[in-house]
Formats: C-alpha cells, sequence, structure tokens
C-alpha cells in the first residue's frame, strides 16, 4: 500500500502502511512547514497574518482563524511575551553573523561588526515579529494544539 501526501509544493510518500493511526497522523498539515506558512496553530489551514511579511504597510495580523474561527490573541498583553522570543531569535541571528563573517573576513575591526549587525536588526526586525509571535503560539503556550475537528468542520460545511 502506498500513501501520498501533499502539502503546498512537498510531497511525500509512505510505503507499506499498516497501522491506521499513522495513516491519519499524516493526512493533517506537518506542523513545522503550518508553522512557516504562519498558520492556524488549531487548524492549521488559515492564515494568522493577513499581509505579506515585507510591505510598507506593516504587517497585521487577524485577530481570528478565518478558517476555524480560533482567536489569537488569548489574553490582553499575551504578546509581550513574544518580545523574549523575538530577542532570542535577534541573538541567535548576531552570534551566527559575526561567526560568519570572522570566518570569511578574519576582521577585527568593530565598525564591521557593528555596521552588519545594526544593518542585520533592522533588515530581519520584520521576520523576527512574525516568527516570534509564531513560535509563541505553536510551541510555548501549553494548551494550543492542533486539532483535526478543526480542519473537517469547514470541509463539512462545503460538502467536500
Amino acid at each position: 500500500m502506498v500513501c501520498k501526501l501533499t502539502i503546498g509544493s512537498i510531497k511525500i510518500r509512505i510505503d507499506d502502511m499498516e497501522n491506521t493511526d499513522l495513516k491519519t497522523k499524516f493526512k493533517a498539515p506537518l506542523e513545522f512547514l503550518s508553522a512557516v506558512s504562519a498558520k492556524c496553530p488549531k487548524c492549521r489551514i488559515g492564515k494568522m497574518f493577513s499581509t505579506p511579511i515585507y510591505n510598507f504597510g506593516g504587517q497585521k495580523m487577524n485577530p481570528e482563524c478565518p478558517h476555524c474561527g480560533f482567536h489569537f490573541e488569548i489574553e490582553p498583553g499575551y504578546y509581550y511575551v513574544a518580545m523574549f522570543a523575538s530577542y532570542a531569535l535577534n541573538i541567535a541571528e548576531m552570534v551566527t553573523l559575526v561567526v560568519a563573517v570572522y570566518v570569511l573576513t578574519d576582521s577585527r575591526s568593530p565598525w564591521i561588526y557593528s555596521g552588519l549587525l545594526i544593518a542585520n536588526c533592522i533588515i530581519l526586525a520584520p521576520f523576527n515579529f512574525r516568527y516570534s509571535r509564531v513560535v509563541l503560539l505553536y510551541w510555548l503556550t501549553p494548551g494550543i494544539h492542533f486539532e483535526a475537528w478543526r480542519t473537517e468542520q469547514k470541509e463539512n460545511e462545503k460538502g467536500i
């Protein structure tokens, strides 16, 4: 028996699957791909953001999932915690950049490092804003997990 799964442009083929629990597990969109696409953590179909990551109008987050209706801001001030995730992302990016510049150029000038780090923080600020919220909802908030019935809910309403 061959089971094929297609998520976006990624195709997964699973041969000889005997366990039915494993089959149903692979029907759901994969967690990492859904997080990278900034999809709802409950249904993994609806978009968390209504605007692209880089645009002049800023990023706007949907108040609730357009597919399943999950309210993204669980409580007032919920996304203040995302600042800590953003800080961790920023530090990881800075350390990676410093090590890469040192290995590639063997430079000891503080001006090169300062300029590159400031440019890195400015260029990756929209990325950090978006993915700090995604990380917070997907992996740092207990109680928010994928619920398959939310995926099937709209499909049943549409008659699929």
